[in-house]
């Protein structure tokens, strides 16, 4: 099967709709990122974000296709035009030139939803929920979404811990608040906390007593502070910065096997792009 005909079967089995509009072909993100969709597939690599440590193991797996979610170039749109003096690029270009993988990003598609027993769910946290273990204690309303959790037993700071960093394949996990938490309700927000404008979500947590966030990105500043300080006045508040690759990576952890279904014939394989943070001894 041609690269270019697994692409469009993907699309034809995700949803069309994302953030309320059409997902367009001239401003989708989702396209052919480097290679040839031209070429016969020999097998498919699931990631987050294409690295050079994926790219060489793809090349050692004989696969030529690698679907990502995030960018290859470092900056929205993945443009190359600012990079030709830039030596990391050069070196990832010969890679990539020596690898003869075709790249494509599945970013809107797999967020507008990937059809599960009929109904489409957001394929990144759904995947999420699903290798969690919390589809059932799923509170949200809307199919799609999969960011708030109850859990029926409460959990300690140090059981959650060691659940995400085994769950998330992490070398550990960066904390903030209450290390004597009880933690039953979580919810993954979406994006960067640390906006002027973070008064809903700080009301929300209050009101709605969220013990929990498990984040993406993390500035501190807002939500940060009020965590900390809620922790200090002894509430169960806390927050695990996961950080974004960590994780939506588990995301394409679960896509690795919807894939398989769509291309049975295939090797299809889910490689992590690896824990976005190191924990330095100190000495």
């Amino acid at each position: 099967m041609k690269i270019y005909t697994l692409i469009q079967t993907i699309k034809a089995n995700s949803g069309s709709v994302w953030n309320g509009r059409e997902i367009c072909a001239d401003t989708t993100r989702d396209k052919v990122l480097w290679g040839d969709a031209g070429q016969e597939c020999t097998g498919i690599i699931s990631t987050c974000y294409a690295s050079p440590a994926v790219i060489k193991k793809a090349m050692e797996l004989g696969c030529n296709f690698i679907v990502v979610h995030e960018a290859l170039f470092w900056n929205h749109g993945d443009r190359t035009d600012w990079l030709e003096k830039n030596t990391a690029f050069r070196k990832k270009k010969a890679l990539l030139e020596e690898s003869g993988v075709c790249i494509w990003r599945y970013h809107d598609y797999v967020h507008a939803g990937i059809r599960v027993d009929g109904a489409l769910h957001d394929g990144i946290f759904y995947g999420l929920s699903s290798l969690l273990g919390w589809n059932e204690y799923q509170t949200d309303k809307n199919a799609l979404l999969c960011h708030d959790f109850c859990r029926p037993r409460a959990w300690t700071v140090q059981e959650m811990a060691s659940f995400l960093t085994k769950k998330f394949h992490l070398e550990g996990v960066r904390f903030i608040g209450n290390p004597a938490a009880k933690i039953r309700k979580v919810q993954v927000p979406m994006h960067i906390l640390g906006h002027l404008s973070d008064d809903r979500i700080i009301e929300q947590i209050n009101e709605e007593d969220i013990n929990c966030l498990l984040t993406l990105e993390m500035v501190d500043f807002t939500v940060c502070e009020y965590i900390r300080d809620a922790a200090m006045l002894g509430e169960d508040r806390c927050i695990f910065a996961v950080g974004h690759f960590n994780i939506e990576e588990i995301g394409m952890e679960y896509l690795a096997d919807w894939l398989q279904q769509l291309a049975p014939h295939l090797p299809v394989h889910f490689v992590q792009s690896g824990d976005a943070y190191r924990y330095l001894p100190c000495i």
